[in-house]
Order: C-alpha cells, then sequence, then structure tokens
C-alpha cells in the first residue's frame, strides 16, 4: 500500500491476490485479465510502466503474452526466478521476497503525483448497477445482499466457474486470506473444504462459501464434516441448472453448439442440507435472498441457500483467450 502511494499509480489484483491490497483502495482498480475490469485491462495496455510484484502471468491475465503491455516496460518483483521470464520477458526484474524489496524500494521513492493518469483510467472502474427486478434473482443481486448482511471481514471461499469470477469482482478484500480460491488450479469442489479449514481456524469469523450447482454436487458430501464439528458456514448455491462457464464459452464462442453442461437432475439441495441435520432454503428473488441470510447468520449451524438463477446469466466483462487483453467480448 505504501508503495502505491507513493508512486501514485492505479493497481490492479490478479485472483491469487486478492487481499495483498486493499480492495476498496481509491487506487484499486479491480481484477484484471480475462474477465478483469475495463480499468485495470485499459491501465495495463496504456501505461508507460508495468510493475508486477509476486504475479506469475498466466494465461488468464497475459492473454496473448507477446502484445502483453508491449508499449510498457515491464519490472518483475518475485522471490521465484523461474517464473521470471517464463511467460513475458521483463525490462528489470528483481528476484527476492516482495515484501522486503518493497520494504527497499520504498526508503529510496520520492512522492509522485500521476494526476492525470488517474483521472484517465480511475473513472473507467464504475461498478455494474445491481439489478432492482424483484421477479427474478440475478448473481449481483445475491452478492450485495450478502455483503450488505455480513460484518466486514468475513471469508469467502470460492468453487470455479462464474460464481467465482462473480464473487471476485463484486467483493472487497481487505487482507491476505480473505478470499480462498484454487486460482489457476480450477478445482471444482474446492470451495466446501477451503471454507471448514477457514472456519476452524477463524472461529470467530463468518465464513461464506460461494459455489456454483455443479461445482457443489462434486464435494457436497463434506456437510458431514460441518455438521459434526458444528460448523456454521453459510453455502450460497448460484443454481443455474448448467455448468455456467463452459455454457457461456459455448455460448459467445462455439456458436451455440451447448454439449455436456445442462444439469437438469438433482440432488434438491434444501433437502440435501436437510438430510445431514442442517439447514437450508431456496430462494427466487432478492427479498427472500436477504431473508435466507438473516436465517443463515442466526441459527447457529451449517446453512445452504440455494439460489435460483437464470441458465443464461454470464461474467462481465470477458475477453477470450488468447486474444489482446483490451479486446472485449462483453463489457
Amino acid at each position: 500500500r505504501q508503495f502505491a502511494e507513493t508512486i501514485d499509480a492505479p493497481v490492479a489484483i490478479t485472483v491469487m491476490g486478492g487481499g495483498g491490497f486493499p480492495g476498496a483502495h481509491p487506487l484499486t482498480t479491480g481484477m484484471i485479465g480475462m474477465h478483469g475490469s475495463q480499468a485495470s485491462n485499459v491501465a495495463c495496455n496504456e501505461c508507460d510502466l508495468l510493475i508486477a510484484v509476486g504475479c506469475r502471468f498466466s494465461d488468464r491475465v497475459a492473454l496473448q503474452p507477446d502484445t502483453f503491455a508491449s508499449q510498457a516496460k515491464i519490472v518483475h518483483i518475485d522471490i521465484d526466478r523461474s517464473e521470471i521470464d517464463k511467460n513475458v520477458l521483463t525490462d528489470h526484474h528483481i528476484v527476492g521476497s516482495a515484501k522486503r524489496v518493497l520494504e527497499l524500494l520504498n526508503q529510496r521513492l520520492p512522492q509522485y503525483q500521476h494526476t492525470g493518469w488517474k483521472e484517465h483510467i480511475l473513472p473507467l472502474r464504475e461498478k455494474q448497477p445491481v439489478e432492482d427486478g424483484a421477479d427474478r434473482l440475478t448473481p449481483g443481486q445475491i452478492l450485495d445482499a450478502i455483503q450488505q448482511a455480513v460484518p466486514k471481514g468475513s471469508i469467502v471461499a470460492t468453487d470455479v466457474g462464474q460464481h467465482q469470477m462473480w464473487s471476485i469482482q463484486h467483493f472487497h478484500f481487505d487482507y491476505p486470506g480473505q478470499l480462498l480460491t484454487s486460482g489457476g488450479f480450477g478445482t471444482m469442489g474446492f470451495g466446501l473444504g477451503a471454507a471448514i479449514g477457514a472456519k476452524v481456524g477463524n472461529p470467530d469469523k463468518v465464513v461464506i462459501h460461494t459455489t456454483g450447482d455443479g461445482c457443489f454436487r462434486m464435494n457436497c458430501h463434506e456437510l458431514t464434516t460441518v455438521e459434526h464439528y458444528h460448523l456454521p458456514i453459510i453455502t450460497v448455491v448460484f443454481n443455474n441448472g448448467t455448468l455456467g462457464m463452459v455454457r457461456q464459452w459455448q455460448h459467445l464462442i462455439y456458436q451455440e453448439h451447448y454439449s455436456e453442461t445442462t444439469l437438469d437432475r438433482g440432488p434438491d439441495f434444501v433437502k440435501l442440507a436437510e438430510a445431514y441435520g442442517l439447514k437450508g432454503r431456496r430462494v427466487t428473488n432478492r427479498a427472500e435472498m436477504e431473508q435466507a441470510l438473516q436465517e443463515a447468520l442466526s441459527c447457529g449451524c451449517g446453512y445452504v441457500i440455494d439460489c435460483q438463477v437464470d441458465m443464461d446469466e454470464m461474467v462481465r466483462p470477458m475477453v477470450a483467450g488468447g486474444a489482446h487483453i483490451t479486446d472485449f467480448l462483453l463489457k
């Protein structure tokens, strides 16, 4: 934070970097890459100096490595030498602990002012408005209701897919470990186990597990662990009846050739929660979602909220794999 404030530069955050820099900081431009914000992606494409701290330049960030920030001098700080020049060639690199390197840089840096650059980039980070419709439930409504209901600093564990991107885009993570996600491993079923570990290690914090109906099927049997250890974890299922991220790609890139993504089958997640001795509720609009969250926060046991979401809801923005970072399919 001190380094960013001293050089007065906008800060983009990778999926695994959530909480490494405060998500609500005035310099934060949000996630970068395939589902990155317009502000982060445009800043990366137009800056003259890009400083990457502990970043792998994975294919979800540097989607087209040969053109990624090609206009900029790239400085890479990483403790692992094998990450240097692996995916994106750098102009300068420093191998070392990010904390120690930044401490040394902070000792030498004067205070910069980049008013014009900030005036160009920061207005691009406007959040999408949350829909008001009372007759349907949208991902934005779900996440906005969670953010308003749970205490600040609550831990969020995600599975993989659309709900993962929606969660990371919507929530502000203010400390390392507040977001638990499998990142590039793409591990469906990761979220519930991560939430269990987080709650055992942080019994005084509220732990939210966001998942999809595809991911939850992978590891929902661990609800027995939630019940056995009396862990009041709140599982929020974005139930759109499909493997949503794959369907989104099939819709946008593969001419709507839908294959092996529709999940028109059980289980009934509310009954499943009850079978494990927990509580659950199915919700179809914002008001029901808010009521379910209050029940979940007060019931003292694990709780599953089955959120009925339209099958064709999409993660926005989106840049196709291998495309230039500002070639948005969706904005």
